[in-house]
């Protein structure tokens, strides 16, 4: 007879190629299976990443029936934790709190943040759905977040014992590098809150320097064509003749761009979670240029494996590219430090560790 216990995991698969989607996908193949039952339950209503967020009837009526097929899952598994990502938006949060009142009923719940900006939004929501937030969180056992610096956003809301730290991690199958050009790297998707724009604002700055000795690759699902069209504009102005664009890439193709990039950036301006993409460039041994958003910074050490700059800042990123550029010695030493901090920090193996852990604490009473 099996006596593992059960856990319960809701949470999309890609598409969209999301971080969230990236992070259940790791979970439910990871090794927590040999320790654990893992099930799990789809909650993917978009497809693509240019209808998330959108409302229509189809929409609510597909709600409605996840819903009642959860409810008939758990009381097929009879988990003991059931693990429920939460939303940082009124509907999304209002979508997530469903899931939780009726999962407390039957198994102990475990909510999980995979972002940074829950008190920016409950700041600016209304005192009915402040109160609705402290009522359905008071049903859960415990939450997840992704960096230590992210631990104060729930601590009106549960003692500290029950506010657990778990970063992404991931093993990745790294690829041999075929370019021998010097080359800097985006991969995330188009959103405006990325800041690809400023990315590029970035290299018309180096230009007018007249540092065009690299190129950069950019990969990614574009969010809307207004914003396409002004990186567009920008490229074809400024005549950016080393950039090129990639659709999202996946597997192999995705690592290769990576083992072909010589220095990573990515420079959001609207709050984080822990960038799936960090990882993966630490992963490969990239320094990364990156802004101060959710836990980059506990990936991202300023001037150690990469530098933080500050948010809408084209002429700070064109600094320290180049300076990233024209310093073979300074990209050798920060990519050794970032290889370090991935091997100790953000591998699957400790992820799974952390996650088993949560769940130990949370079986036991902890």
């Amino acid at each position: 007879m099996d006596n593992k216990p059960t856990i319960l995991i809701l949470g999309k698969l890609p598409p969209p190629l999301m971080g969230p989607a990236i992070a259940t996908n790791i979970i439910l193949n990871s090794s927590l299976k040999e320790q654990f039952n893992l099930v799990h339950f789809d909650t993917r209503i978009n497809k693509e990443v240019s209808t998330m967020g959108r409302w229509s009837m189809g929409k609510s009526f597909k709600m409605l029936s996840l819903y009642r097929a959860f409810k008939r899952l758990i009381k097929q598994t009879q988990p003991d934790i059931i693990l429920v990502p939460i939303s940082q938006t009124t509907m999304g949060f209002y979508k997530d709190a469903r899931f939780i009142s009726i999962g407390a009923k039957y198994a102990k719940v475990v909510v999980q943040l995979r972002g940074s900006n829950f008190k920016n939004w409950l700041a600016t929501a209304n005192n009915s759905t402040n109160s609705f937030v402290q009522k359905t969180l008071k049903k859960c056992a415990g939450v997840i977040v992704l960096g230590n610096n992210l631990k104060h956003l729930f601590e009106d809301y549960f003692e500290e014992k029950q506010i657990f730290v778990v970063p992404n991690g991931g093993n990745y199958e790294l690829q041999s590098r075929k370019s021998e050009e010097l080359t800097i790297l985006y991969l995330a998707n188009f959103l405006p809150s990325k800041s690809f724009d400023d990315v590029l604002m970035a290299l018309v700055i180096l230009k007018e320097r007249g540092i065009t000795n690299f190129k950069l690759n950019a990969a990614g699902a574009w969010d809307n064509e207004a914003f396409k069209q002004k990186c567009l504009d920008i490229i074809k102005k400024h005549e950016l003749n080393h950039v090129t664009l990639f659709p999202p890439q996946t597997g192999g193709a995705k690592m290769q761009l990576f083992a072909d990039a010589d220095v990573f950036v990515f420079c959001p301006k609207m709050p984080e979670g822990h960038p799936w993409v960090i990882v993966e460039a630490m992963a490969n041994g990239l320094p990364v240029v990156a802004t101060d958003q959710g836990a980059i910074i506990e990936s991202v050490v300023n001037d150690e494996n990469g530098f933080i700059v500050p948010t809408e800042r084209p002429v700070v990123i064109a600094d320290r590219l180049e300076e990233l550029v024209g310093d073979a010695e300074l990209r050798t030493q920060f990519s050794q430090q970032s290889k370090t901090f991935y091997n100790t920090n953000f591998t699957e193996e400790k992820m799974v560790r952390n996650l088993k852990g949560v769940f130990d604490s949370i079986l036991h009473g902890q």
